[in-house]
This record gives C-alpha cells, structure tokens and sequence, in this order.
C-alpha cells in the first residue's frame, strides 16, 4: 500500500535544517542586505550632505529671480532651472522616439549583421566620456549655426540618452514571452500592430524604467552644455540662443572665487537632485498606476 505523501511532512519537520544550510542561508540573506546598504549608505550621504550645504540658499528669491551680478546679495536660479528643462525637452523629443525605435528594431528584427553593429556601436556609445559628445554636438550644431544655442545642448544629450534608451528597450522586449506574439499571430494581427499594441505594452514599465535612468543622466551633465548650450544669465526661450542650465550654473559658481556663489552651487545642486527624483518618481507612479499606457 502506498505512503500518504503528508504523513511525511511530521518526519521532515522533527528532522530539521541542518545547521549548515541554515548559517548558509544566514550569510547569503546578510549578503544581500550588506549589499543593499553599500549601495543606499553613500546616496543618503551625499543627499545629506547637500541638504546640509545648501538647504540655508534656499528662498523664494532663488526659485524666482535671476543671477544678480556680483557684489549684489541675493538673486537665484530660476532661469537655470527653466533652462534645464527647455534642453531637456529638446533632447528627449529627440533623444526617446530614435531610442525606443532603435531598441524595437534590434528586439524585433535586429538578428543579423546590420543588428550586431547596431548595438555594438550603443554600446560603444554608452562609454564615450561626454565632454566628447559635446564637442561632436559642437561641430555638428555650433559651427554649423555659427553660435550655440539650445538646440546644440539638446542634441548633444540626446546622443547620449539615445544608447541607453535603445539597450534597455531591446532587453526589456525580449523579456516578453515568444508566445505572447504567438498567439497575437495567430489571431491575424500584423507583425508590426503586434510589435506596437502587445509586446511594447508589455513592457512598457522596463522601457519607462530606461527612458527615465537615461534621462537622469543628461540632466546632471555639464561638459557638454559647455559646448553647446554655453549658459546665460538672463532668460531664454528661443532654441536658436545660449540658454542657461543648472549644471553649467552650478558649475561656473563652484570655480568662481565669491563664498555667496558657492553657497548658491550648492542650493542648485540640491535643487537638481530633487528636481530628478521628483521627476523619476512621478514617472514611475504613473506608470504602475497604468497612466501611461497610452504611451506604446
């Protein structure tokens, strides 16, 4: 007569884990945690740190006005904080269609030679150190408008959104079950209504997810800015004039010799921190809430 399988289950129970299985599992579970507090400990210390620095600049004056020449008190920002967002705008209405199209041709169709070379060269890409995409984006934009501009900034990060953005899309389709576009095939529906309504629906969060780390990215970029877009104390909303940014404003008071402009570095520097996690977040919340799903 055959064993009933749970009368086992006491004999297991009174037998135990060994000790050596349980201090293994002790040691990976701690591991892992070590990890995770390797990773969190040195971004609260820097988050703390600029809170520390720059949390005492911080007034409506400095969200609200422009940079006062020196010598004056007060004055902010704003226009570098509006600026930044205009370049990054430009940049990612450029920077994330090519991106997601790159990624979706190297999931879908990019299995050959022209493919390889594809990715090959975004990763390639993904390495070049950015003050050398800004000088590319200044031969290609500067030289040719005869002046920087808002343009030549957004380009120059676009460039370096578009490698990320196109990896992280191919890798986050190709997580999508083959028998998902399967069964979307054998309902008669198009390859590329496939590609576009099911499997990029279905990874809509991995793409979102690359979209936003290649945005935080260029968003703290100065080296290209320093080719291309230049800065600007006043403000700007024409695509074809220097505009001023965050990081290049940042920048140009950290090196200059006044204690009040260092002190206001680093309020901007705080403020660009908050304004990328506060964008990241936003993004992240609408998308598990299933706002954008629109977007694919």
């Amino acid at each position: 007569m055959q064993a009933n399988p749970t009368s086992l289950v006491p004999e297991i129970a009174a037998t135990g884990i060994s000790f050596r299985r349980r201090a293994m599992n002790a040691l990976v579970t701690g591991s892992a945690a070590g990890a995770v507090l390797l990773v969190l400990v040195p971004l609260g210390a820097i988050f703390a740190y600029l809170v520390y620095k720059g949390f005492g600049s911080l007034n409506w004056a400095f969200l609200t006005q422009t940079p006062k020449p020196v010598g004056e008190a007060g004055g902010g920002m704003a226009n570098a904080i509006a600026g930044s967002a205009y370049v990054l705008l430009i940049a990612s209405s450029m920077g994330v269609p090519i991106g997601i199209g790159a990624g979706i041709y190297l999931a879908e169709y990019g299995r050959n030679r022209f493919g390889d070379l594809i990715r090959f060269t975004a990763d390639v890409l993904n390495g070049v150190p950015s003050i050398i995409v800004g000088i590319v984006a200044y031969g290609l934009v500067v030289l040719s408008q005869g002046h920087f501009s808002a343009l030549a900034g957004g380009v120059a990060l676009a460039i370096m959104m578009i490698p990320i953005i196109s990896r992280t899309t191919e890798e986050m389709l190709l997580l999508v079950p083959q028998a998902v576009r399967e069964a979307a095939f054998g309902l008669g529906v198009s390859r590329w209504r496939t590609t576009l309504s099911i499997t990029l629906r279905t990874a809509t969060s991995g793409v979102i997810t690359g979209v936003m780390l290649a945005f935080a990215r260029a968003a703290g970029e100065t080296a290209p800015l320093l080719f291309t877009a230049f800065g600007n104390q006043y403000w700007n909303w024409r695509m074809n004039q220097p505009t001023a940014a965050l990081p290049l404003q940042i920048f140009s008071y950290a090196i200059s010799p006044f204690d009040e402009w260092h002190r206001q570095a680093w309020a901007g520097a705080l403020i660009l921190i908050i304004l990328i996690v506060l964008s990241v977040t936003a993004v992240r919340v609408a998308a598990s809430r299933g706002m954008l799903k629109g977007v694919s």
